[in-house]
């Protein structure tokens, strides 16, 4: 698996992999991450990949983070 380019955010890191015939978009923030595969017959490439991965796709990553967060703080807590 190789990285082949990024997408800049204020607070998620966004990489994006190759790996054989696959795309992975890795979302990272804090302890947490968010892995999406995309088979290469879906996407033409890096660029129809970016326009996939838009504002909307990443606000719900961002809300499903907060939804980890509360999640990770909640079972630490109890422990």
């Amino acid at each position: 698996m190789r990285i082949i380019d990024s997408i800049p955010h204020p607070s998620i890191t966004i990489s994006i992999f190759q790996m054989n015939d696959k795309f992975i978009v890795k979302f990272e923030a804090g302890p947490m991450e968010q892995a999406f595969k995309f088979s290469a017959t879906e996407v033409k490439g890096v660029d129809h990949l970016k326009q996939i991965i838009n504002a909307e796709f990443i606000e719900t990553v961002r809300a499903r983070f907060n939804e980890m967060f509360l999640q990770l703080k909640g079972a630490t807590e109890k422990n």
